[in-house]
């Protein structure tokens, strides 16, 4: 694949490497965090390719309820309402003592995109988007960008840090996940 845009704070770059091999798309994380010079908003963007489809990637994305089981952080996921094409969910957030919740309102188009939406919570902003992109039948793009300000500069103090860590480790989270599930499945295969 070529012509691949690799982005992080400081850097910006092209990378070329060839699809064969064991794990010819081993997670490549593509990630280009930063905050805004002029406010408090903060953003993320994240890519990765994976040997995962994309229908699968977005199940685990999408199954909320599950997310203690491999996130750390994930003190409990609550769907509080879910159609197939939208969802409201609250995440409890328990790292290293820091305690906060907040709830999204979803819309959902299944085995594509989760667009997420600040329902209630610490922020004055809190907007992202997952995007699952086939690649082949086992195999897809995974992006995630979320952009998110603190209701108040005090809260960004106590919380930014934490939130920060979260969010710059989250697809690595569940593409771990993935991984976890498929080693699991071809146990019993």
């Amino acid at each position: 694949m070529e012509g691949l845009a690799i982005v992080d704070d400081a850097h910006i770059g092209w990378c070329q490497w060839p699809l064969s091999g064991p794990n010819p798309l081993e997670s490549v994380i593509l990630a280009a965090p930063h905050r805004a010079a002029s406010s408090g908003m903060a953003e993320i963007r994240k890519s990765v390719l994976i040997e995962h489809s994309a229908d699968e990637m977005y199940r685990l994305v999408e199954h909320v309820e599950d997310y203690p089981a491999f996130l750390p952080w994930c003190g409990g996921g609550e769907v509080v309402e879910r159609t197939e094409r939208s969802m409201l969910a609250t995440l409890h957030v328990n790292y290293h003592g820091i305690k906060t919740k907040f709830s999204t309102s979803n819309l959902n188009e299944p085995g594509r995109s989760i667009q997420m939406r600040l329902h209630d919570g610490p922020f004055r902003v809190l907007q992202g988007e997952w995007q699952f992109t086939p690649l082949t039948e086992n195999a897809c793009k995974v992006a995630f960008q979320l952009h998110y300000e603190f209701s108040s500069p005090l809260l960004g103090k106590v919380l930014g840090p934490v939130f920060n860590h979260i969010v710059s480790t989250f697809v690595e989270a569940f593409v771990r996940r993935a991984d976890q599930i498929n080693r699991e499945r071809s146990r019993y295969e």
